[in-house]
């Protein structure tokens, strides 16, 4: 399998993200086929994207070089992991949402847990992110280069697509940058927004 390079990351993200499907993360001795992924905008374009405000210390990341890894906290619990995408200074990347271990599963399951099933180690962003061992100090880390993250082109026939809303979000909640694998169940399932109530927690997105 070939390595992406960084102009298939230097792209506007919409474009990129549906490419990405089908294609294998790889960091360290895991491997993860990409079955669910959603795009986010530009600074004062897309409302629901971290750079919309434009740059701080969180999203820092999303402003820097193309096709390197994106990775925040959120909920107080739970690492979500992007790839950067457009040219540097822009702020977009592609998060991604679900996938498939394909090499080293166990490795996976010993982060997830031992009676995780197959199909749900890396099915939602939080969960991906921690069956790949993607944490805080993976933030920053260029998936084009020689270091233990690449993604790569796979052999097999091209997957047929379907995008809609994307998940969980508030705000510009109906642009159709989530995309997926037809059919696939590692896909996560659709989630629309709940509004937070007072006095109680919203729900993580896993």
């Amino acid at each position: 399998m070939e390595p992406l390079g960084r102009d298939f990351f230097d792209r506007p993200s919409d474009v990129v993200a549906p490419e990405l499907l089908g294609k294998v993360v790889v960091h360290g001795s895991v491997a993860l086929r990409l079955t669910e992924v959603e795009a986010y905008g530009l600074p004062g374009e897309d409302s629901a994207s971290h750079t919309y405000r434009g740059m701080t210390p969180r999203n820092a990341v999303m402003f820097g070089p193309p096709g390197h890894l994106y990775v925040y906290f959120t909920y107080g619990m739970h690492f979500c992991a992007n790839l950067v995408c457009r040219p540097e200074g822009e702020g977009s990347a592609v998060l991604l949402r679900a996938g498939e271990i394909v090499e080293g599963a166990e490795r996976a399951r010993a982060r997830r847990g031992p009676a995780v099933r197959d199909r749900d180690l890396a099915r939602g962003p939080a969960r991906l992110a921690t069956a790949l061992g993607f944490r805080r100090e993976e933030n920053g880390i260029d998936a084009c280069g020689a270091g233990p993250l690449t993604v790569h082109t796979d052999d097999g026939a091209p997957p047929v697509v379907l995008s809609g809303p994307r998940t969980g979000i508030s705000s510009a909640a109906d642009t159709p940058w989530r995309f997926w694998i037809e059919g696939d169940p590692t896909v996560s399932p659709y989630r629309a927004h709940v509004p937070r109530r007072r006095g109680t927690a919203l729900a993580p997105r896993t």
